[in-house]
This record gives structure tokens, sequence and C-alpha cells, in this order.
């Protein structure tokens, strides 16, 4: 996909984009960099994905030999190496971040009913989930831009406000997340940083609904009051407005993006 980087809302802010080596957040970090944000492309496990979007940014740029986006490898469960994400984005831009989009996440596809989850398996929910945004938050609150300009942006997820069966200890995550995001909104008081929340609903990407049946990709198109199924673009564009200054008076809010379906 062809994408034109040009002066923008986000002209050479720096933002952070945690699990964007693919899915939503590949939409996102690829969306804040047509606004003009330079990128740090956080990935953990698939470096070539990662590096492929990040060539993706750099070949689009007209910004001259200076990259406009980075891969660093990050694990959000570890606070040392949460920091040095931070660390690396400084480093590579000679600028504070700016913006951080905390896009990583684990989902049990499984889906098992919360009598018969592991412990393990709601452990690991949790700390990708709840743990890694905690960490990505604490470090962002004390790191990003102050000013104006800086902005938390977690996903969260519409089945918030669903509730589904089989999504027991993922949604109990997601709420630990909405709750933390809403009281970091208010101890940033005179920071000028905002913090929100975005919580997609039905999502086609390579690790949403492509897994799911045919039969259960007709019902939710049919379900769904725009008649289709979210795309990344979709949550990339309400990204981008709540890191641009258009945004600055979104605080402390979830945005469910679902086209109605919730």
């Amino acid at each position: 996909m062809a994408m034109e980087i040009q002066s923008g809302s986000l002209q050479d802010r720096v933002a952070i984009v945690t699990g964007s080596s693919r899915g939503i957040g590949r939409g996102i970090a690829l969306h804040l960099a047509s606004l003009g944000a330079r990128i740090v492309v956080s990935y953990t496990t698939n470096v070539a994905q990662a590096e492929s979007v990040a060539a993706q940014i750099n070949t689009n740029s007209s910004g001259g030999p200076t990259p406009r986006a980075i891969a660093v490898r990050t694990d959000i469960t570890d606070p040392t190496l949460v920091k040095t994400l931070f660390d690396e984005a400084e480093r590579a831009f000679n600028s504070p971040v700016h913006i951080l989009v905390n896009s990583a996440g684990f989902l049990d596809t499984k889906f098992p009913p919360i009598a018969q989850t592991p412990l393990e398996d709601f452990d690991h929910t949790f700390s990708v989930n709840a743990r890694g945004a905690f960490l990505c938050c604490k470090e962002a609150a004390q790191r990003l831009k102050r000013g104006g300009g800086g902005r938390i942006i977690m996903l969260s997820s519409s089945q918030m406000g669903v509730l589904s069966p089989g999504f027991g200890a993922y949604t109990a995550a997601k709420a630990a997340v909405e709750t933390m995001v809403k009281i970091l909104a208010k101890e940033l008081k005179g920071t000028g940083i905002t913090a929100n929340c975005v919580a997609p609903g039905p999502i086609a990407t390579e690790i949403g609904f492509d897994e799911e049946t045919e039969k259960h990709v007709k019902a939710t198109i049919e379900w769904c009051p725009l008649g289709r199924i979210g795309e990344a673009k979709d949550v990339g564009s309400v990204v981008g407005f709540l890191a641009s200054d258009g945004g600055e008076w979104v605080n402390g809010q979830v945005i469910r993006l679902n086209g109605g379906l919730v």
C-alpha cells in the first residue's frame, strides 16, 4: 500500500507504537507517520515484519537521510525493556517522546470459560494486557514531553460493552486498563499530557477476524449498522485525532470504535 508522508498535524513529533509490526498497531503506525510523526515501531518477536513497517515509512518519506522510523524490540511486561524503548526513541530522534500508543496485547483464541481457564493463562493475559499497560503508562507519565502535545493512548476492547462468554480474563484485564487510564488522566494534571483509551470492536486483520469462521464474519456484518467489519484504518484515524492538537480536550475517556455494534 502506497503511503505519502507530508507535513501534517503531527509533524516531527515522536510516537512510540507498541505491537506495531502487524495488525491494528501497524495501521496506527502508518497513519501517524502519514501525519508527519516520527515512529518507533515496537515489536516483540517478528523483527522482519517490524523492519518492513519502518522501511515502508522511510521509503515514502521525503525527510532526507535521517530515518523517520526505527524498529525496536520490546517486551512490555519487562520494566527495563520499556525504559529502554523510550531511551532508544530519544536517542534515535534526539527528542523527547510526544506520543505513546500501546497496541500490544494478548487474547487467548481458545476462548475458555472462566471455570476452565488455567491459572497460567489468566496470569499471562493479565501480564501482557494489564501489567504491560501499567508499565507503559508509568514510563510515559514520566518521560513524555510536557507543556503540550503529550499523548498516552491505550487500546482496550469493545468487549467491555459486550461481556461475551469466553473472554473473561481478557475483558477483566482491559477493564483494569480503562480504569487506570481514567485515573492517570487526573494524576497528570498540570503536565499538558492527556490519557485516553480506544476500544475497537471486530477488526479485519491477520490477527483478528481472518482467523474466525466465514459464518461469524457474515453475522458480524449483518449486526453492524454500517454493514461491514472494522478495518485498521478506522482505529488509526481516531488515534491520529487523539494524538493531534485537536484532540487535546478529550482526556480520561474511553472511545468505543465498533460501527454501532455495541
